[in-house]
């Protein structure tokens, strides 16, 4: 199954896929309000600022699974998004991105291995998977990996299509 084909909600409940980024390079982001790694929302606004017009955006997938960090309804996840770090790229509907539950844009994500070579399961909030303009995952980058880190950016950049 490609990306392309998943079907999705975005935060507000409206149906989307990653279809709609077909011909973008897009950073696809477990996001949480009330994680230590929160503040990396504010890198990865700035990476959709510099980038947003050359064919780049950042999509965030709020997730609950983590120790409850994302306990918020749509409506107070948006707001936290907006007004504490100025976010202006897409989130999606909460989801889950381990166990049985699991989205099945997760179940096909996790397949694919980190610089390390490792696959599998999501590991905590703020796992980055980078998706090539064709919507073949290019890279998968851990929780840790600052959103504007060396070997990030340069992967983003080596992906824009514009």
């Amino acid at each position: 199954m490609s990306l392309y084909d998943i079907p999705l909600n975005t935060l507000t409940g409206e149906p989307t896929s990653l279809a709609a980024y077909e011909g973008k390079t897009v950073l696809l982001v477990n996001v949480a309000s009330k994680c230590g790694l929160t503040p990396q929302y504010a890198g990865l606004e700035r990476l959709q600022q510099q980038y947003g017009e050359r064919g780049f955006t950042v999509l965030g997938v709020p997730c609950n699974q983590f120790a409850g960090q994302e306990p918020g309804s749509a409506e107070e996840i948006q707001t936290f998004c907006s007004t504490t770090y100025g976010v202006s790229f897409p989130l999606l509907e909460k989801a889950d991105v381990n166990g049985p539950a699991r989205h099945p844009l997760y179940a096909e994500l996790t397949t694919a291995p980190d610089a390390a070579g490792e696959a599998g399961d999501i590991t905590w909030n703020f796992e980055k998977f980078l998706i090539s303009p064709k919507g073949e995952v290019a890279g998968r980058f851990r929780p840790r990996t600052e959103p504007e880190a060396a070997e990030l950016v340069s992967a983003i950049e080596a992906l824009l299509p514009a």
